[in-house]
């Protein structure tokens, strides 16, 4: 994907589809195509953000390395990786930037997971002006910093040591009111005989009059063909350094040994959590991180059509898991907007017992069980400890707590104005009785492919479908998080039907004791009858949203044979899946082959504002379709286009946000785990009924 773009100091908003995602399995960072961190959250992925760009373009904070002139650029990804390269092109040279944030193979246990995010800037043809900024905008934009430019201790002088001795600067960025602490190094390299290192200058930056609340930092600098510098920017750690691991020309001098020998030295006596910052550590990093993701995305058992889309799907959402929990995040970011201007802007930045089910069918189809099992860890985790009245919370933080308090910050501005921006979600104690189907799913799928429950962990389930009983008859807010009243729901319902279903799969596939069994399939077989009997809509033929709203259509219905709820050659299903794929202006919730999750204007869901076609829901189109062309391959050959359509509305390095608008224009939280999830589950079921059709 090429863009030209001219280097201006009030530059505007990137669109969000314009972004790449780097990760370590704790927080994530977002990368536009000219080369900006644009959303960075620290430490983890529910931290406050340190860089927020995309919300706010002048104060939400921003580390940028972009040519000082005319360029033209293009992002991919390595082969098989999460290593992001940003290219910049002209006629009197090219740049590449590449970006990460360490992983160690899954060989080197021992070695500690460095806090850094690095950028890698190295011209490979000609020369190029560079500017680097790194303004970080602590909590949200809402804290102070102090900025000090100081000696950095741990970057050793090149051999031989410079005659004044003096060690590389740094940037040290401190806020106590966030209590947090940065640092900006940088290590200068070349890679080319008789070609001298680039020198880099750091200088102070004022931005305040943009609404910034601390001095940031800024370097200009060009480069060579074969000159490269690298900046890091960290957490320090809180350890003690020991005088002699910081190495002075003075200090060799001093004892009588060599310099060089002397830095070797020092880095071993200093702590594993912060090194002394080398070109051979910094190479070590690079080479470790690239093959941790290469050697992952190895083990996927995947062999089927769109492989590569598949791959990068699978690649995404390991990005999305919280590693010391096994949490998966639906989103990285927060707040960015489901209609450009509107109100829908929430934060995902936590993990969804919905999500479950279909993130660990991924995980499991493609051959991924360790994760599977540590998200199931997750799960369980939170079974056995239910609310007093034995319900489960929709979400969890991804530390597995009960609170993630909403509010809105309207000190920013919202990506291209889109306000309210908030932080938390307020729907983490919405009552959505669908989410037991989605966890008893999630549940059965894990004992089909993953590891055998215990008894005590069978009796907490059987808990579960015991109170979806005691609750099968009543209102919810269901999937779609509505923010108005109370209704039975048909989805909820099917969800709910799902759970007692799964609950006595579970109990007659593992010969598992279940004293209810009688009651249990006299639940299932009477809410399956409800729903045929109050969910459909016999004049205009298809289910409905709700029992209450009888009119109005709704694309989560789709999951009925996903599910096996329903065959997908059942007629009513069948003709609710032709209704959906009309468009709007006819009734339908299908425009230029995406799909709504509902007509905004027929319903009130307590929200307003306008949104887009929901990635989601396409995909889920897509499966439904082709588990019908089972039986009609003309449904199936159209399941085929459609999916190969949407393949075209990922972005340029194939990552999927959580809606499309109308003009093909990304929208929603970047980037979308259960997006992902659904395009996994809808290639490997395409590809096996390609196969098996010859199609």
């Amino acid at each position: 994907m090429l863009n030209i773009s001219h280097p201006k100091a009030d530059r505007g908003y990137i669109s969000i589809a314009d972004h790449g995602l780097i990760g370590n399995l704790r927080t994530a960072a977002l990368v536009s195509i000219d080369g900006s961190i644009e959303s960075y959250c620290v430490p983890n992925f529910d931290s406050p953000s340190i860089f927020a760009r995309i919300l706010d373009k002048d104060k939400g904070g921003h580390f940028s390395i972009t040519p000082c002139n005319q360029f033209t650029t293009k992002q991919n990804y390595l082969p098989s990786s999460n290593i992001l390269q940003t290219k910049y092109l002209n006629d009197k040279g090219v740049a590449t930037v590449t970006d990460f944030l360490p992983r160690n193979p899954s060989s080197e246990k021992a070695r500690p997971l460095l806090a850094w995010l690095i950028r890698r800037v190295e011209v490979i043809r000609g020369s190029m002006p560079i500017r680097m900024e790194c303004a970080p905008a602590f909590n949200y934009a809402r804290s102070p910093h102090k900025t000090t430019i100081i000696p950095d201790t741990s970057i050793p002088p090149t051999f031989p040591p410079s005659t004044s001795g003096t060690p590389h600067p740094k940037v040290l960025f401190a806020s106590s009111e966030a209590g947090l602490t940065l640092d900006l190094r940088y290590v200068t390299d070349t890679s080319l005989e008789n070609i001298p290192e680039p020198e880099i200058e750091l200088k102070l930056l004022d931005l305040t009059t943009r609404g910034h609340l601390g001095l940031s930092a800024y370097a200009e600098f060009t480069l060579y063909e074969g000159q490269s510098v690298t900046f890091i920017l960290r957490t320090p750690p809180d350890v003690e350094i020991p005088e002699q691991a910081n190495p002075s020309p003075e200090k060799a001098k001093e004892i009588g040994v060599s310099y060089e020998k002397l830095v070797l030295g020092a880095s071993t006596l200093r702590p594993p959590e912060d090194p002394i910052l080398t070109k051979a550590l910094l190479r070590t990093l690079f080479e470790g991180t690239n093959r941790y993701w290469t050697s992952w995305i190895r083990r996927s058992t995947y062999k089927g059509s769109w492989k590569e889309a598949v791959h990068r799907s699978a690649l995404a959402l390991k990005l999305l898991i919280y590693e010391p929990t096994g949490a998966v995040v639906a989103s990285p970011t927060f707040s960015l907007p489901e209609y450009i201007g509107g109100t829908r802007n929430w934060d995902y930045r936590a993990s969804w017992i919905r999500d479950s089910s279909f993130t660990l069918y991924a995980l499991i189809r493609l051959g991924f069980t360790h994760e599977a099992n540590d998200y199931m860890e997750f799960i369980f985790d939170r079974v056995r400890d239910k609310n007093p009245d034995g319900s489960l919370n929709i979400m969890y933080t991804i530390h597995g707590e009960k609170n993630f308090p909403e509010e809105e910050l309207t000190h920013l501005d919202g990506h291209k104005g889109s306000k309210p921006v908030r932080i938390g979600n307020g729907a983490i104690d919405h009552v959505q009785l669908d989410i037991y189907g989605e966890l008893m799913d999630c549940i059965y799928l894990s004992q089909k492919f993953g590891k055998p429950l215990g008894y005590d962990t069978w009796v907490v389930v059987r808990e579960i479908v015991d109170f979806v009983i005691a609750n099968m008859n009543k209102p919810d807010l269901s999937i779609w998080e509505v923010r108005g009243r109370h209704r039975h729901f048909t989805y909820s319902k099917i969800m709910l039907w799902v759970a007692i279903d799964r609950g006595i799969r579970l109990a007659d596939k593992r010969s598992l004791p279940c004293p209810r069994r009688n009651e249990w399939l006299a639940a299932r077989d009477a809410l399956y009858e409800e729903i045929m009997a109050k969910a459909w809509n016999a004049e205009k033929r298809f289910f409905a949203q709700s029992y209450e709203d009888k009119d109005v259509l709704d694309s989560s219905l789709l999951i009925m044979p996903l599910v096996f709820f329903s065959t997908p050659a059942d007629p009513r299903f069948l003709s609710t899946l032709k209704q959906i794929l009309n468009t709007p202006e006819r009734g339908g919730l299908t425009s230029n082959g995406l799909v709504y999750r509902y007509d905004s204007s027929k319903t009130d869901d307590g929200v307003g504002g306008e949104e887009g076609t929901f990635c989601l829901c396409t995909l889920w189109c897509v499966e439904a379709l082709g588990r019908a062309g089972a039986y009609d391959k003309q449904l199936l050959t159209r399941a085929i286009a459609m999916f190969e359509d949407f393949l075209q509305y990922t972005n340029h390095v194939g990552l999927c946000t959580e809606e499309i608008s109308d003009a093909g224009e990304a929208l929603g939280n970047a980037v979308q785990g259960f997006t992902h999830v659904t395009l996994i589950s809808a290639a490997y079921n395409l590809s096996r009924m390609q196969e098996e059709y010859r199609i």
